[in-house]
This record gives C-alpha cells, sequence and structure tokens, in this order.
C-alpha cells in the first residue's frame, strides 16, 4: 500500500538548504521563504525534531542568513548540489535513520531536488515544504516542484506541516505551535504553479 505521507515528530528531520548571505539578492521571495524556513526550525525546536544545516561553498557564498535563527546549529559546508554529503550522512545515522524528510531551502531546482532525489533512493519518505524553498527564477522552481511530484515527494505548505505534526489542539505543545500561526504565511506566488497544473491536468 502506497504510503499516505502522514508526518510524525518520532521519526523526522528538518533538512534546511544553504539559506546564505549571497543568495539574498537573487532568489525570488528569499525573506519570505527563510521566515517560513525559520517557523519550521523553531517548531523543531519544541516538538524535539532534530534539524540538518548545510552550506553551499561558505568561502564565496557567505555564512546561513542570521534571520533563519540557525545560530547554535552546525553547518555543514559543501560543493555538491546535494545535502547528503558524509557528513550529514553520519549524522543521520546517529539519529537513528528516520524515515521522513521536511525538506526547504534553496534552491528547487538544484540542491533541494538533488536531496530529494537522494533521499527518494534511500527509501525515505520527502515533505518539500513549497512555501519554504525557492529559485532564482520563479519557472526552474515551478517545474521543480512539478518533476519533484513526479519522482514520489510530497508537495505540503509551512503550515499544513506545523498542524500535521501536533494532529491535535490537546497536544502538550499545541498552544506554542499555535503561536508560530498567529499570521498566516505570505503568498510565494505558489497560485501560478496550481493554476498551471490545473490547467496541464485537464489538456491531458
Amino acid at each position: 500500500m502506497a504510503t499516505i505521507g502522514r508526518l510524525s515528530t518520532k521519526d523526522s528531520v528538518l533538512f534546511l538548504c544553504d539559506m546564505q548571505e549571497k543568495f539574498r539578492p537573487n532568489i525570488f521571495q528569499f525573506t519570505n521563504i527563510v521566515s517560513n524556513a525559520a517557523r519550521l526550525l523553531q517548531a523543531s525546536r519544541v516538538l524535539g525534531i532534530p534539524p540538518i544545516l548545510t552550506e553551499q561553498y561558505p568561502k564565496g557564498l557567505g555564512p546561513t542568513v542570521p534571520e533563519l535563527g540557525a545560530g547554535e546549529l552546525t553547518a555543514h559546508a559543501k560543493t555538491s548540489f546535494t545535502m547528503m554529503i558524509a557528513e550529514v550522512e553520519k549524522q543521520l545515522q546517529e539519529l537513528g535513520n528516520p524515515k521522513q524528510a521536511i525538506l526547504c531551502g534553496i534552491e528547487t531546482h538544484a540542491c533541494i531536488a538533488c536531496t530529494a532525489y537522494d533521499l527518494l533512493e534511500k527509501g525515505m519518505e520527502v515533505h518539500i515544504v513549497a512555501d519554504a524553498v525557492s529559485s532564482r527564477s520563479q519557472t526552474d522552481r515551478l517545474f521543480a516542484l512539478s518533476r519533484l511530484k513526479q519522482s514520489g515527494a510530497f508537495l505540503t505548505t509551512t503550515e499544513a506541516v506545523l498542524l500535521q505534526l501536533v494532529q491535535d489542539a490537546k497536544h502538550p505543545n499545541f498552544k506554542e505551535i499555535q503561536k508560530l500561526m498567529a499570521h498566516p504565511s505570505p503568498d510565494t506566488g505558489l497560485l501560478t504553479f496550481f493554476q498551471w497544473s490545473l490547467e496541464s491536468s485537464f489538456l491531458l
């Protein structure tokens, strides 16, 4: 039976991909993407979900932006497009090889896509947080999301992830998570993707 993609706090890991200073001027909706990723990171702390942070060639592209709030995390430097470098593989093993990956960061068609494919090949369930990933080009971003869905990744949103992880208003941490949803997520241009997907489905 195919998995339905129900997230669990017990078997998830949060991947934070390459949200660095030099990307700031060029990534579509960068500020809002990082803001949503920051909320996911805050939720991970509340719910006990381990985060994994990478930086793409930090010597040239700079450090992770401070507004992500990841200052206490060890950033794994890389040059490959995938986050699945040896240090990250080791961290996953130390975490007991969690089965679900929540993936956010940049760029959707490059490092996010390559990481997702590697995770899927490992047999992990991959959840792409669509309003917490982006690219320089909105075209690359939207086509990458479509391609990732074809490959078996689940597309979701920041608020959907937060609600799925607590499941119930009686959850002991619900009020802390509710505070993270006090303001709705900003529009990051995803309506174009769904309009295109709907039109494409009618043409098939």
